[in-house]
């Protein structure tokens, strides 16, 4: 995790002294107009977490962004770093007075995701989340919406048709990129392992389409079991590949869609050498890289979430300004893929 930003840190940026920025900060004594907006664009790029209130005493009269996010998993190091990426993407926005209002779901519950969404919709000006694919959730967006509130989705395109607009990655397109790389480095014909997280992961059931398409068009030698559902949690599919591994001796590969990669590297560790079964997971996290330096990941594939996050702040700026438009749309973003010889 990267260390947080400090007041010596805008100081530098800003070529000013720790005492200028704190005057500016906290309005304590007349600074110039010039000094007080270097101190201000030094702190947004450096991500300094009261960027606001500096834009605030610089710029009192910007346009005010309360951009409120649902994320869920909060105890995983991928979920912990969206969270942060979400914070610097406010603090360095330009232009405006951004704050941000992140809350985790106790579950991936239909109506843990609905509820903190009507829970958060007094609060914010535009919503996003990562939540699943469940009518619960689309009437959540769609009480938002009947108070203006736009709402965006997050990695996984759910309410289609009433969501403003989805960012993340292609998902079907990231599933034959998975069924490529093990497709590629795979030379013996055998059987090929899929899990998703559930069954309200629309993402996950495009990547899956994905993986399944490359195989039917490009790969036929290879049999593509029945796919697995693993709740995206560890000690599930840690005990699935176990299965997988005594049952199919000539198991080639296996391609978690979702989350509980870590089940999956952990199984291969005790009963497999590095590279006899091919592995591509998702987001690189510190056991993903570390399995990959192993060679017992074979490829793992990233949001690349600082570019996703300023995305986001600038689209709900433009949807706060703008109001809910009827042309709702994807922004997809190009997947960061990760080899063993580029970490």
């Amino acid at each position: 995790m990267a260390r947080r930003p400090t007041i010596h840190d805008v100081a530098r940026q800003a070529g000013v002294s720790t005492a200028t920025v704190d005057r500016v900060l906290n309005a304590r004594e007349r600074v110039r107009e010039e000094t007080a907006r270097k101190v201000y664009e030094a702190a947004r790029l450096v991500g300094y977490h009261a960027t606001p209130l500096i834009g605030q005493r610089v710029q009192p009269d910007l346009p005010r962004l309360r951009l409120g996010v649902v994320l869920h998993k909060e105890r995983q190091a991928f979920y912990q770093g969206f969270k942060a990426e979400i914070e610097r993407a406010v603090a360095r926005a330009a232009g405006l007075d951004a704050t941000a209002v992140i809350e985790f779901t106790a579950s991936q519950s239909p109506a843990d995701f609905a509820a903190r969404m009507d829970a958060m919709a007094g609060r914010v000006d535009v919503l996003a989340a990562t939540a699943v694919s469940h009518p619960e959730v689309t009437e959540a967006v769609i009480r938002a919406n009947a108070r203006g509130i736009p709402c965006f989705a997050l990695l996984n395109d759910f309410a289609q048709g009433v969501r403003q607009n989805y960012l993340g990655l292609n998902n079907m397109k990231i599933g034959r990129i998975a069924a490529h790389m093990i497709a590629q480095t795979t030379h013996q014909p055998g059987k090929i392992a899929v899990f998703v997280g559930g069954y309200r992961w629309h993402g996950h059931e495009l990547r899956e389409t994905g993986f399944r398409s490359y195989f039917r068009e490009h790969a036929q030698q290879f049999v593509i079991l029945d796919t697995l559902v693993n709740l995206e949690t560890r000690q599930l599919t840690y005990e699935a590949t176990l299965d997988l591994l005594d049952r199919h001796p000539d198991l080639r590969g296996i391609y978690c869609a979702g989350g509980g990669m870590e089940g999956a590297i952990a199984a291969l560790r005790e009963v497999r050498q590095p590279g006899e079964v091919a592995l591509v997971v998702n987001e690189l996290t510190p056991e993903s890289r570390s399995a990959l330096v192993a060679r017992y990941v074979t490829m793992v594939i990233g949001t690349p979430l600082p570019r996703l996050c300023a995305d986001l702040v600038t689209l709900a700026a433009d949807a706060m300004q703008q109001g809910i438009t009827p042309v709702l749309g994807q922004h997809f973003l190009p997947p960061d893929l990760y080899l063993p010889e580029s970490v």
